[in-house]
Protein backbone atom coordinates (compact mmCIF):
# COMPACT_ATOMS: atom_id res chain seq x y z
CA UNK A 1 0.00 0.00 0.00
CA UNK A 2 1.31 3.58 -0.60
CA UNK A 3 2.14 5.30 2.24
CA UNK A 4 1.54 8.86 1.56
CA UNK A 5 3.22 10.27 4.75
CA UNK A 6 6.72 8.71 3.94
CA UNK A 7 6.20 10.43 0.64
CA UNK A 8 5.24 13.41 1.46
CA UNK A 9 8.07 13.97 4.16
CA UNK A 10 10.93 12.43 1.71
CA UNK A 11 9.83 15.03 -0.74
CA UNK A 12 9.57 17.59 1.49
CA UNK A 13 13.08 16.66 2.62
CA UNK A 14 14.54 17.46 -1.20
CA UNK A 15 12.21 20.49 -1.57
CA UNK A 16 13.01 22.10 1.60
CA UNK A 17 17.02 21.43 1.30
CA UNK A 18 16.67 23.14 -2.56
CA UNK A 19 14.96 25.96 -1.40
CA UNK A 20 17.47 26.61 1.56
CA UNK A 21 20.82 26.62 -0.45
CA UNK A 22 19.02 29.33 -2.76
CA UNK A 23 18.57 31.25 0.43
CA UNK A 24 22.01 30.67 1.86
CA UNK A 25 23.96 33.82 2.90
CA UNK A 26 26.71 34.56 4.70
CA UNK A 27 26.46 36.39 8.15
CA UNK A 28 25.32 38.83 8.87
CA UNK A 29 22.04 38.09 6.88
CA UNK A 30 20.82 40.76 5.30
CA UNK A 31 17.48 41.95 6.95
CA UNK A 32 15.37 41.18 3.09
CA UNK A 33 17.05 37.74 3.47
CA UNK A 34 15.66 36.81 7.13
CA UNK A 35 12.44 38.23 6.40
CA UNK A 36 12.41 35.55 2.92
CA UNK A 37 13.23 32.13 5.02
CA UNK A 38 10.93 33.06 8.44
CA UNK A 39 8.14 32.83 5.47
CA UNK A 40 9.65 30.39 2.78
CA UNK A 41 11.18 28.27 5.63
CA UNK A 42 8.32 27.88 7.83
CA UNK A 43 7.53 24.28 7.04
CA UNK A 44 3.86 23.83 5.56
CA UNK A 45 2.39 21.28 3.23
CA UNK A 46 4.74 22.19 -0.03
CA UNK A 47 1.26 20.63 -1.45
CA UNK A 48 1.86 22.24 -5.36
CA UNK A 49 5.66 21.93 -5.37
CA UNK A 50 5.02 18.30 -4.11
CA UNK A 51 2.55 17.56 -6.87
CA UNK A 52 4.97 18.92 -9.83
CA UNK A 53 7.34 15.80 -8.40
CA UNK A 54 4.89 13.72 -8.26
CA UNK A 55 3.02 14.64 -12.15
CA UNK A 56 6.50 13.81 -13.33
CA UNK A 57 6.55 10.43 -11.95
CA UNK A 58 3.32 9.70 -13.08
CA UNK A 59 4.17 10.57 -16.83
CA UNK A 60 7.66 8.56 -16.47
CA UNK A 61 9.59 10.04 -18.68
CA UNK A 62 13.42 10.89 -17.13
CA UNK A 63 13.56 14.46 -15.89
CA UNK A 64 16.40 16.01 -14.94
CA UNK A 65 16.81 16.23 -11.43
CA UNK A 66 17.97 19.89 -11.10
CA UNK A 67 15.44 21.02 -13.29
CA UNK A 68 12.44 19.14 -11.60
CA UNK A 69 13.88 20.78 -8.26
CA UNK A 70 14.21 23.86 -9.99
CA UNK A 71 10.75 24.07 -11.12
CA UNK A 72 9.46 22.56 -7.27
CA UNK A 73 11.25 25.16 -5.58
CA UNK A 74 9.80 28.27 -7.97
CA UNK A 75 6.63 26.81 -7.63
CA UNK A 76 6.79 27.34 -4.34
CA UNK A 77 8.23 30.67 -4.39
CA UNK A 78 5.40 31.92 -5.80
CA UNK A 79 2.99 30.37 -3.48
CA UNK A 80 4.87 32.00 -0.43
CA UNK A 81 4.57 34.95 -1.59
CA UNK A 82 1.29 35.01 -2.42
CA UNK A 83 0.80 34.05 1.14
CA UNK A 84 2.69 37.48 2.74
CA UNK A 85 0.89 39.69 0.97
CA UNK A 86 -2.12 37.58 1.68
CA UNK A 87 -1.69 37.88 5.66
CA UNK A 88 -0.86 42.09 4.68
CA UNK A 89 -2.90 44.58 6.73
CA UNK A 90 -4.35 45.94 3.55
CA UNK A 91 -5.34 42.27 2.53
CA UNK A 92 -6.75 39.50 5.32
CA UNK A 93 -4.62 41.09 7.99
CA UNK A 94 -3.40 37.80 9.40
CA UNK A 95 -1.15 37.82 12.17
CA UNK A 96 -0.46 33.79 12.24
CA UNK A 97 0.53 31.76 9.44
CA UNK A 98 1.93 28.15 9.72
CA UNK A 99 2.07 28.37 13.43
CA UNK A 100 4.50 31.38 13.73
CA UNK A 101 4.18 35.54 13.48
CA UNK A 102 3.07 36.18 9.83
CA UNK A 103 6.31 38.45 7.73
CA UNK A 104 4.75 41.76 8.31
CA UNK A 105 4.06 41.24 12.10
CA UNK A 106 7.82 39.62 12.58
CA UNK A 107 9.51 42.13 10.83
CA UNK A 108 7.45 44.97 9.43
CA UNK A 109 4.73 45.59 6.61
CA UNK A 110 7.41 47.72 3.91
CA UNK A 111 9.44 44.48 4.55
CA UNK A 112 6.91 42.11 4.30
CA UNK A 113 6.10 43.69 0.61
CA UNK A 114 9.38 43.55 -0.18
CA UNK A 115 9.76 39.56 0.62
CA UNK A 116 7.42 38.78 -1.54
CA UNK A 117 8.22 40.97 -4.48
CA UNK A 118 11.88 39.03 -3.65
CA UNK A 119 10.66 35.41 -3.71
CA UNK A 120 8.27 35.86 -6.48
CA UNK A 121 11.54 37.45 -8.37
CA UNK A 122 13.65 34.69 -7.23
CA UNK A 123 11.18 32.21 -8.81
CA UNK A 124 11.98 32.96 -12.11
CA UNK A 125 16.30 33.52 -11.77
CA UNK A 126 15.71 29.57 -10.17
CA UNK A 127 13.91 29.13 -13.45
CA UNK A 128 16.51 30.81 -15.37
CA UNK A 129 19.54 29.31 -13.78
CA UNK A 130 21.53 27.80 -16.35
CA UNK A 131 21.90 24.59 -14.00
CA UNK A 132 18.41 24.22 -14.51
CA UNK A 133 17.73 24.56 -17.95
CA UNK A 134 20.89 21.94 -19.27
CA UNK A 135 19.50 19.34 -20.50
CA UNK A 136 16.29 20.22 -21.23
CA UNK A 137 13.98 20.61 -24.38
CA UNK A 138 14.53 24.53 -24.57
CA UNK A 139 11.18 24.74 -26.33
CA UNK A 140 9.27 22.58 -23.17
CA UNK A 141 11.54 24.86 -20.75
CA UNK A 142 9.84 27.82 -22.05
CA UNK A 143 6.61 26.55 -21.97
CA UNK A 144 6.62 25.67 -18.07
CA UNK A 145 8.49 29.07 -17.27
CA UNK A 146 4.50 30.87 -18.97
CA UNK A 147 2.45 28.22 -17.14
CA UNK A 148 3.72 29.18 -13.77
CA UNK A 149 3.97 33.29 -14.83
CA UNK A 150 0.35 33.01 -16.42
CA UNK A 151 -0.73 30.88 -13.28
CA UNK A 152 0.65 33.41 -10.90
CA UNK A 153 -0.57 36.81 -12.92
CA UNK A 154 -3.31 38.76 -13.32
CA UNK A 155 -4.83 36.06 -15.63
CA UNK A 156 -4.47 33.55 -12.60
CA UNK A 157 -3.73 34.03 -9.11
CA UNK A 158 -3.93 37.75 -8.74
CA UNK A 159 -7.36 38.09 -10.86
CA UNK A 160 -8.30 35.43 -7.94
CA UNK A 161 -7.74 37.54 -5.02
CA UNK A 162 -8.67 40.84 -6.45
CA UNK A 163 -12.06 39.05 -7.34
CA UNK A 164 -11.98 37.82 -3.82
CA UNK A 165 -11.39 41.59 -2.05
CA UNK A 166 -14.00 43.03 -4.28
CA UNK A 167 -16.91 40.17 -3.61
CA UNK A 168 -16.34 40.73 0.53
CA UNK A 169 -19.66 41.79 1.81
CA UNK A 170 -21.16 40.74 -0.89
CA UNK A 171 -22.63 37.50 -1.83
CA UNK A 172 -21.55 35.29 -5.29
CA UNK A 173 -23.61 32.70 -7.07
CA UNK A 174 -22.04 29.84 -7.22
CA UNK A 175 -20.91 29.97 -10.98
CA UNK A 176 -18.82 33.42 -9.36
CA UNK A 177 -17.39 31.65 -6.34
CA UNK A 178 -16.04 28.44 -8.86
CA UNK A 179 -14.84 30.98 -11.15
CA UNK A 180 -13.25 33.32 -7.96
CA UNK A 181 -11.10 30.31 -6.42
CA UNK A 182 -10.39 28.55 -10.39
CA UNK A 183 -8.39 31.38 -10.00
CA UNK A 184 -6.96 32.30 -6.41
CA UNK A 185 -6.03 29.13 -5.51
CA UNK A 186 -6.53 26.47 -8.53
CA UNK A 187 -4.23 28.37 -10.94
CA UNK A 188 -0.69 27.68 -8.89
CA UNK A 189 -2.14 24.19 -8.39
CA UNK A 190 -3.25 23.48 -12.10
CA UNK A 191 0.09 25.27 -13.07
CA UNK A 192 2.40 23.08 -10.91
CA UNK A 193 0.33 20.05 -12.45
CA UNK A 194 1.20 20.77 -15.80
CA UNK A 195 4.60 22.15 -15.07
CA UNK A 196 5.59 18.27 -13.61
CA UNK A 197 3.64 17.15 -16.90
CA UNK A 198 5.47 19.20 -19.84
CA UNK A 199 8.72 18.57 -18.18
CA UNK A 200 8.61 14.80 -18.29
CA UNK A 201 7.57 15.16 -22.18
CA UNK A 202 3.42 14.20 -21.23
CA UNK A 203 1.51 13.46 -24.57
CA UNK A 204 -1.16 15.32 -24.89
CA UNK A 205 -3.66 13.00 -24.04
CA UNK A 206 -1.77 12.07 -20.62
CA UNK A 207 -1.65 16.41 -20.41
CA UNK A 208 -5.34 16.95 -20.97
CA UNK A 209 -6.19 13.83 -18.25
CA UNK A 210 -3.48 15.62 -16.11
CA UNK A 211 -5.14 18.88 -16.19
CA UNK A 212 -9.08 17.57 -15.46
CA UNK A 213 -7.10 16.47 -12.35
CA UNK A 214 -5.78 19.43 -11.56
CA UNK A 215 -8.46 21.51 -11.78
CA UNK A 216 -10.70 19.39 -9.44
CA UNK A 217 -8.24 19.14 -7.27
CA UNK A 218 -7.54 22.92 -7.09
CA UNK A 219 -10.94 22.91 -6.05
CA UNK A 220 -11.23 20.13 -3.95
CA UNK A 221 -8.86 21.85 -1.71
CA UNK A 222 -10.22 25.38 -1.18
CA UNK A 223 -13.44 23.74 -0.76
CA UNK A 224 -11.92 21.71 2.11
CA UNK A 225 -10.31 25.17 3.04
CA UNK A 226 -13.06 26.89 3.49
CA UNK A 227 -15.01 24.09 5.59
CA UNK A 228 -11.91 24.48 8.16
CA UNK A 229 -12.05 27.64 8.54
CA UNK A 230 -15.19 26.57 10.00
CA UNK A 231 -14.12 23.41 12.48
CA UNK A 232 -10.35 22.95 12.12
CA UNK A 233 -8.67 23.30 15.18
CA UNK A 234 -6.21 26.62 14.89
CA UNK A 235 -3.57 24.60 16.85
CA UNK A 236 -3.29 22.34 14.08
CA UNK A 237 -3.70 24.71 10.89
CA UNK A 238 -1.57 27.19 12.37
CA UNK A 239 -3.61 29.94 11.79
CA UNK A 240 -7.15 31.27 13.31
CA UNK A 241 -10.56 29.50 12.21
CA UNK A 242 -13.62 31.73 11.92
CA UNK A 243 -11.78 34.48 9.85
CA UNK A 244 -13.87 34.26 6.81
CA UNK A 245 -16.90 34.76 8.66
CA UNK A 246 -15.39 38.34 10.23
CA UNK A 247 -14.56 39.13 6.97
CA UNK A 248 -17.38 38.84 5.31
CA UNK A 249 -15.66 36.50 2.81
CA UNK A 250 -17.55 34.20 -0.30
CA UNK A 251 -17.24 30.72 1.30
CA UNK A 252 -18.55 27.13 -0.11
CA UNK A 253 -20.66 26.60 3.49
CA UNK A 254 -21.64 30.39 3.84
CA UNK A 255 -23.40 29.39 0.32
CA UNK A 256 -24.39 26.15 0.09
CA UNK A 257 -23.99 24.84 4.15
CA UNK A 258 -21.36 23.08 5.72
CA UNK A 259 -22.76 19.24 4.60
CA UNK A 260 -23.18 20.08 0.85
CA UNK A 261 -20.07 21.80 0.98
CA UNK A 262 -18.57 18.43 2.45
CA UNK A 263 -20.61 16.35 -0.07
CA UNK A 264 -18.95 18.69 -2.70
CA UNK A 265 -15.44 18.44 -1.74
CA UNK A 266 -15.81 14.19 -1.82
CA UNK A 267 -17.82 14.69 -5.57
CA UNK A 268 -14.12 16.62 -6.89
CA UNK A 269 -12.19 14.29 -5.20
CA UNK A 270 -13.69 11.23 -6.70
CA UNK A 271 -13.90 13.46 -10.55
CA UNK A 272 -10.04 13.73 -9.59
CA UNK A 273 -8.95 10.13 -9.47
CA UNK A 274 -11.35 9.56 -11.79
CA UNK A 275 -8.96 12.01 -14.29
CA UNK A 276 -6.59 9.27 -13.48
CA UNK A 277 -8.24 6.15 -14.94
CA UNK A 278 -5.92 5.70 -17.31
CA UNK A 279 -2.49 5.77 -15.76
CA UNK A 280 -1.06 3.39 -13.63
CA UNK A 281 0.92 2.59 -10.24
CA UNK A 282 2.73 5.47 -10.97
CA UNK A 283 0.32 8.28 -10.55
CA UNK A 284 -0.30 6.66 -6.74
CA UNK A 285 1.28 9.84 -5.28
CA UNK A 286 -1.33 11.89 -7.10
CA UNK A 287 -4.09 9.61 -6.27
CA UNK A 288 -3.42 10.02 -2.37
CA UNK A 289 -3.00 13.50 -2.40
CA UNK A 290 -6.86 14.20 -3.99
CA UNK A 291 -7.83 12.01 -1.06
CA UNK A 292 -5.59 14.00 1.47
CA UNK A 293 -6.91 17.06 0.38
CA UNK A 294 -10.26 16.57 1.28
CA UNK A 295 -9.60 14.85 4.62
CA UNK A 296 -6.58 16.85 6.08
CA UNK A 297 -7.07 18.90 9.46
CA UNK A 298 -5.09 21.48 8.44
Amino acid sequence: MFDLKLYLAEQREVIDRALAAWLAHPEPEPRIVAAMRHSLMAGGKRLRPVLCLATARAVGQPVPPAALTAAACAIEMVHTYSLIHDDLPAMDDDVTRRGRPTCHVAFDEATAILAGDALLTLAFEVLSAPEAVAGTNAKRWCQVVHELARAAGYRGMVEGQMRDIIAEHTVLTREALEALHRLKTGALIRAAVRMGALLAGASETDLAALDAYARHLGLAFQVADDILNVKGDPVLMGKAAGTDVTRGKNTYPSLLGLAASEALAVRLKDQALQALASFGTTAEPLRAIAIYAVNRNR
